[in-house]
């Protein structure tokens, strides 16, 4: 079958193969193909090497597809049902399972360190224990979550990954409170997700920031009331909040820098809602005088800081109603062959979210 494999950590393309072979299947496994799946930021990172990934590896996390075949001992699911891959599955035992922090669950990393595909030349590891840019993967039962028929594989795809982890950003993790005053610095599709979160939560002003004008323009689309280049931060800040802060900022990008003047735009006693997946080695530092008085909160958001599979029936049930646009964020389209252009268009960030169609 055909995929899209990265050699070595630090390249900058794929190489689409077609002599890849899903392994794995077995009891509690299930085989998907996959119809659609989008392009996140933390593929770029994998293959960066800014976040740990074995190669070589198939990018590609924010998938869905049809079942082709369930292993013994799978209940719940059989062959032809839709689903979306949950890259991070919940065992249900665990002491963050029990706690009903499914979100921290390490049960779905663990896969990550085995192999999931072959070649001729040896085994090939799936990015976070997935690897959606095949047309075939094996995962644990738990990584395939069923949808509705009325909801298209690429805005499955979508829901996976990106939004869920910007809506419950603001939703879950942030608790936006209506009225009140957003900042939201790095606007992807994770933060664009983020900004409708704070749309439908009932927040006052959301003023998007980052350098590319695209995204600035596409950001006002989906619910920003204000969209600002990096160096015009500090001078929506004077306007908006008299100089005091933000309620809330979200850092979606991933880097100590931007998190530094995200902390800097939070009012005191505000919340700082870090959102971007960054480097082991890229440290963050507060004083321990400012900690302690401003007494903001710093709020880290992993993939949506709450129990993935209701943050997906909400987001449905969003879309559904109007409440969130998912359509539009898919800015571009392509097929397998197209994925490096796809990867050179988010890295300039021409694109918000990329539909890989398989």
């Amino acid at each position: 079958m055909r995929a899209a494999v990265l050699h070595e950590i630090g390249q900058e393309k794929l190489e689409v193969l077609d002599d890849v072979e899903a392994v794995g299947f077995g009891p509690g496994k299930v085989k998907l193909r996959i119809r659609a799946t989008g392009l996140c930021h933390s593929d770029v990172s994998a293959m960066s090497g800014v976040l740990p990934q074995p190669a070589p590896f198939i990018p590609g996390h924010e998938g869905a597809g049809e079942v082709v075949d369930v292993g013994d001992g799978v209940t719940g699911l059989s062959a032809g049902d839709r689903v979306l891959v949950c890259w991070l599955p919940a065992c249900g035992e665990c002491p963050s399972c029990k706690r009903g922090q499914t979100q921290l669950c390490l049960a779905g990393f663990m896969n990550a360190g085995t192999p999931n595909f072959k070649r001729p030349g040896g085994d090939v590891f799936g990015f976070a224990g997935t690897g959606t840019f095949t047309e075939e993967v094996v995962v644990g039962a738990g990584c395939a979550v069923p949808i509705p028929d009325d909801v298209p594989f690429e805005i499955a795809a979508l829901i996976g990954c990106g939004v869920t982890t910007g809506l419950g950003a603001a939703i879950n993790t942030a608790q936006v409170e209506a009225g009140s005053s957003v900042a939201v610095i790095g606007c992807g599709g994770v933060g664009i997700s983020t900004i409708q979160g704070a749309r439908v939560q009932g927040a006052a002003q959301i003023v998007a920031v980052d350098p590319v004008a695209s995204r600035r323009e596409a950001a006002l689309r989906f619910g920003a009331t204000e969209a600002v280049a990096p160096d015009e931060l500090a001078d929506a800040k004077q306007r908006i909040t008299g100089g005091e802060g933000f309620d809330y900022v979200f850092e979606v990008v991933g880097k100590s820098a931007t998190a530094r003047t995200a902390y800097e735009t939070t009012r005191r006693g505000g919340t700082l809602c870090v959102v971007g997946a960054g480097a082991m080695d890229d440290t963050f530092q507060v004083n321990m005088f400012e900690l302690f008085f401003d007494e903001k909160r710093i709020l880290p958001s992993m993939y949506g800081g709450g129990d993935v599979l209701r943050s997906y029936e909400r987001a449905i049930a969003l879309w559904r109603a109007g409440r969130i646009d998912l359509e539009s964020m898919i800015t571009h389209r392509v097929r397998l062959d197209g994925i490096n252009d796809a990867l050179d268009q988010m890295r300039t960030g021409e694109a918000l979210r990329t539909c890989i169609e398989l």
